[in-house]
């Protein structure tokens, strides 16, 4: 699944009939105004189908789960709204029959002080409490809104909703997700090894494909093919080529490019991982970094090194923000300053990630090691000072479970003498952050996008996933 722009919810209005029917009418129409207006899809009952167009007993409750289970394949989420206490059994029969496996959002309706006459009173605030309390009873997992009650027609449900479909993004998306590993996990890198069994038991598919097979691939395309001037005219576009290449670096570059993305594509991966050192070198001539970074831009994250979980980890990013997430290294402290470090790579990181227009030449350790004419397609540059939100999972075999840890902090405007991808970062008690990285094991590599996405996340995995979540604060 890709980022789906455009989410549909199944919408679900409660009630109890010893309440005003007016309050559920009202509510109806109310938020059928709000999805229109926020752009969300929608599925509804008819308001014919039960007395007050809303859901007030089983019978209610076992129409609207079956035009659920119907439209099974639209729906993204579920937002339950309650306009009075309404009937907690209509409510949780409707998604116990339908069966839908989708997050869930609860929000229930203020009372106005001078309204709490019985024609009037809504005790929603009271209603909330045993909705919720079934749906813990019957092991069915939900989100709450920032605050117990609130009017429906507020900025409060708006932001309530957007964070939600955020939500419904990662968890449908890793849900189903299908990781691309392209090539065998470089012999120094024990580090990054992971489960594929671990990561299925959460819906996630690992296809790897031989390295040779994408080299081989790259190498018949032909000089004068239309796919590859147009991947060309693209990379020139992308960024500024040192001097000190020449053609046939290029050329070698875009066919290993479009031979990756013909792949992806041919096999519906959501995102990658590739093995970007150093057979992809010896054995055709070239670095994987510009292809990575150009995917990324295109919102197909690719990370290096055979690093799986941590394509995983830029994709939940990428589904949280909609941004192009990057891998980094937490590499380099920075002078005195505890809260600072150094993030580089060589680098794979998006065009949008940096400051100015990047440079695109060979890679710079290796390059001495490997060769300069064996390893063009770096993408270098400092990252742009903004927001940004990190995120690492990753498989603890020895426990069979996936651990994860997400924060938030700042690039930074510092200058930093380094080649490559360079990323002078701010995350506040960052000593106590390496500190649980280091004792609980994890990779070295770390994802991060721009904007400030962790309480999605930490809902979506800590909740929905059900994956260990270290909050970063």
């Amino acid at each position: 699944m890709a980022y789906k722009q455009k989410l549909t919810f199944g919408l679900i209005v409660g009630t109890r009939d010893i309440f005003s029917a007016k309050l559920a009418v009202e509510a109806r129409k109310t938020l059928l105004k709000k999805m229109e207006k926020l752009g969300y899809g929608y599925v509804i009952l008819p308001a014919s189908e039960t007395a007050t167009g809303a859901i007030n007993d089983f019978n209610d409750g076992k129409k609207c789960a079956k035009l659920f289970s119907d439209k099974r394949e639209s729906i993204d989420g579920v937002i339950i709204v309650l306009p009075n206490f309404s009937n907690e059994l209509g409510i949780v029969n409707t998604l116990k029959l339908a069966k839908l496996d989708v997050p869930i959002l609860v929000q229930a309706c203020d009372d106005d002080n001078d309204k709490v006459d019985v024609y009037s009173r809504r005790d929603a605030f009271c209603g909330k409490i045993s909705v919720c309390n079934n749906l813990y009873q019957y092991g069915i997992k939900f989100s709450d809104t920032s605050l117990h009650t609130y009017p429906l027609d507020s900025a409060d449900f708006d932001k309530d909703v957007a964070k939600f479909a955020g939500i419904c993004r990662v968890v449908n998306g890793l849900k189903n997700a299908r990781i691309g590993a392209i090539g065998a996990r470089p012999g120094a890198f024990q580090t990054v090894r992971a489960s594929e069994k671990i990561l299925q038991a959460s819906g996630i598919t690992v296809i790897p494909v031989d390295l040779s097979d994408i080299i081989g691939t790259a190498s018949k395309i032909d000089n004068n093919a239309a796919e590859l001037k147009t991947k060309l005219a693209d990379i020139k576009a992308y960024g500024k080529i040192v001097s000190t290449a020449n053609d046939t670096q290029i050329v070698k570059q875009a066919k290993f490019g479009i031979a990756v993305e013909n792949w992806l594509q041919a096999n519906e991966i959501d995102a990658s991982t590739i093995e970007c050192w150093d057979s992809l070198q010896n054995n055709y001539g070239c670095a994987s970094c510009l292809t990575m970074s150009m995917l990324g831009e295109k919102l197909m994250p690719s990370a290096c090194e055979v690093d799986i979980t941590g394509s995983v980890s830029m994709y939940a990013l990428l589904l949280a923000s909609g941004n192009p997430p990057a891998l980094l290294d937490w590499n380099n402290n920075f002078g005195q300053d505890r809260n600072k470090c150094v993030c580089t790579h060589c680098s794979n990181y998006p065009k949008s990630f940096m400051k100015n227009e990047p440079t695109i030449g060979s890679l710079d350790v290796l390059g001495t090691v490997l060769g300069q004419e064996n390893t063009f397609g770096a993408v270098k540059g400092p990252v742009a000072a903004g927001d940004f939100t990190f995120f690492r999972a990753s498989t603890d075999d020895p426990k069979g479970i996936i651990k994860s840890y997400v924060g938030e902090g700042k690039f930074t405007s510092d200058k930093y003498g380094m080649d490559g991808g360079i990323a002078v970062t701010a995350v506040t008690n960052l000593q106590q952050l390496l500190k649980h990285i280091c004792k609980n094991g994890y990779e070295h590599h770390v994802a991060m996008t721009r904007g400030n996405v962790a309480p999605i996340l930490e809902e979506a995995i800590g909740n929905y996933m059900g994956w260990s979540l270290y909050i970063h604060s």
